[in-house]
This record gives structure tokens, C-alpha cells and sequence, in this order.
């Protein structure tokens, strides 16, 4: 089997890549840096700049799946120039694969290329913020509406560029990501960080609901879902989410650090992080029940068993 995936270098994508490799699947990948290209017998970079809409065809030759996991952070302070970068890295990049593939299934090639195409199913990332905020209801993913908002807007967007594919015979899966927990990148530095030097506390009032995943998990169910051959939307989260303040407290229990300041307040939060404060104040309950029902099992699916291993 070959893969092409879209973010190969980034948090989730370097663990899908290693897993990859791991069973014997060749990659194909995508990156907008040229110096990040390499090439070996199961490994091989092309470049691609979805801001030009350029993109090397031969990434697509003799691909059996896409995983699409390409997308700029949305932790970072949304301007309207941020904004826009956070959807059309998500967004024009799934819809210049999608163009990219209907040039290969054209009767009439373009001159001077050649090659075949195969790719029977695409797996894309999502997010959990298509789920509006609430501390009571647990979200699962026949709900039928977006949330409002900037990231309601996003998601949706976002999986309908996904979904076009299915024009094309390709099935589809979406992957409704929570918060990964990693030990060197993404949100569990920057809670661990402040508890090592007797700064931790709770963000707002510590009551919001945490849907989260160990990393190793997260690349797992995505390893899942293409080898079972699964379609339509998952949710990828761990079963046992936590509030803000479990979260917080099981960090400093697990690298023996007290926790003594009070809560950091909302109103100082927005005043730090702006709009983007909705990241670490929204609330959202998801369940992981359909992944499960499909003979998933996760490796790490509470809190402390998660933090001991990351920790």
C-alpha cells in the first residue's frame, strides 16, 4: 500500500508516518518546505505551496489513501490575517488535491506527464470545535449543526472540502480531533510549564470540559480507520474526558509540583489571548463510543494513565 500525507512533519503526522513505515506502507508526502524533501524506498518528499496553488502530480502516482493532516496552528492570536491562513491552509489545500485528481482521472492528459493515480479513499483531520460549548451535553457525531464562531465556521468549511471527494468515487472519513497530549509539542508543555515553576492554575473557572488524546492514540485511530476501511466521521478523543481544573491538577500530581495560585481569571485570559481565548475556555464533552464500536481499543484511556506514560 502507498499513502500520500498532507502534514507529514508535523505532530500527528510524524507519528502516522512512523506507524506507517512501521507496517511496511510506503509514504508519499507533501511539504511546502524544499528543504525538508527527502527520498528513500518507503519515504519520499514533493513539494507543494497551496498559497500558489502549486503542486507536484507525481506525489499522486500509485497512492492508494490520502491522509490529509496539513493545517496552521490555531493557537495563535487570531487576526484577520491569521484567520485566513488558519482556514486556506485546511481548505484550498484538501481543494488542490481534489483539482489534482481530477487532472489524473481527465481523458486527455496534460503534456508530458504520465503516471496513475489509484486513491479509493481519503482520511482527514477535523476538529471537536465543530461542537458548540457546554458544560452538559456529551456530543457525538450524528449532532447535526455547527457550532457559531470562528471555529464552527472552520470545521464545516473544512469538511466539506472533504466531502467533495466523494464526486469522485473516494471515500471519505473525517477525524474530529480533540486536545493531543504530547510530551514535547502541542498543549501539554505549555500547561506543564507554569506547574514546574509554581505558576500552574485552572483557566476561568476550571469547570470546561477537555476532550483529550494521547498522541500515540490519535495516530493509532488513524492507522485504524485506513486499514479497516472505515468512512464517514469519528471522533477522535479518548473515553474519559476531564474538566480544566482534573486536567491541570492530574499535571501536577504526576511531576510532584503543588498547585496554590488561584484561578486564572476569563477576563484576563481574553485580555492575554484576545478571541482565540475560546480555545481554552469553550467547553465541549465528546464521546469516542463509535471509534470503540468499530473494535478500536485505546492504549491510554484515562488522564493519569496518559500523563504517567507522557510525563
Amino acid at each position: 500500500m502507498k499513502v500520500l500525507i498532507t502534514g507529514a512533519t508535523g505532530l500527528v503526522g510524524k507519528e502516522v508516518t512512523r506507524l506507517c513505515r512501521a507496517k511496511g506502507i510506503i509514504v508519499n508526502y507533501l511539504t511546502t518546505s524544499k528543504k525538508k524533501i527527502s527520498s528513500t524506498t518507503d519515504y519520499k518528499g514533493f513539494y507543494w505551496n497551496p498559497s500558489t496553488g502549486e503542486l507536484d502530480d507525481a506525489s499522486l502516482e500509485g497512492v492508494d489513501a490520502i491522509i490529509h493532516l496539513a493545517g496552521a496552528t490555531i493557537a495563535q492570536r487570531w487576526t484577520s490575517e491569521n484567520k485566513q491562513l488558519i482556514k486556506d491552509s485546511r481548505i484550498k489545500s484538501a481543494n488542490m488535491l481534489y483539482d489534482a485528481l481530477v487532472r489524473f482521472r481527465e481523458p486527455a492528459s496534460p503534456a508530458g506527464r504520465s503516471g496513475n493515480t489509484s486513491v479509493k479513499h481519503i482520511i482527514s483531520a477535523s476538529a471537536i470545535g465543530c461542537y458548540p460549548s457546554s458544560s452538559t451535553k456529551l456530543y457525538n457525531e450524528k449532532y447535526p449543526t455547527y457550532a457559531t464562531g470562528f471555529l464552527g465556521e472552520v470545521v464545516q468549511e473544512w469538511e466539506e472540502s472533504i466531502e467533495q471527494f466523494q464526486k469522485l468515487d473516494i471515500a471519505t472519513s473525517l477525524v474530529r480531533t480533540g486536545l493531543i497530549l504530547d510530551k514535547t509539542e502541542g498543549a501539554l508543555p505549555k500547561i506543564v510549564k507554569p506547574i514546574q515553576f509554581f505558576a500552574g492554575a485552572p483557566l476561568g473557572d476550571g469547570k470546561q470540559w477537555q476532550s483529550w488524546i494521547h498522541i500515540e492514540d490519535m495516530a493509532r485511530i488513524y492507522m485504524h480507520i485506513l486499514q479497516e476501511q472505515l468512512t464517514g466521521i469519528y471522533n477522535g478523543v479518548a473515553p474519559n474526558p476531564v474538566t480544566n481544573e482534573k486536567l491541570t491538577k492530574v499535571a501536577a500530581q504526576t511531576i510532584k509540583k503543588p498547585l496554590f495560585l488561584p484561578n486564572v481569571p476569563k477576563g484576563v485570559l481574553k485580555l492575554a489571548l484576545g478571541e482565540m481565548a475560546a480555545i481554552v475556555l469553550e467547553s465541549q464533552l465528546v464521546s469516542a463510543e463509535k471509534i470503540q464500536k468499530t473494535g478500536f481499543v485505546f492504549n491510554y484511556p484515562t488522564i493519569e494513565q496518559a500523563l504517567e506514560n507522557l510525563l
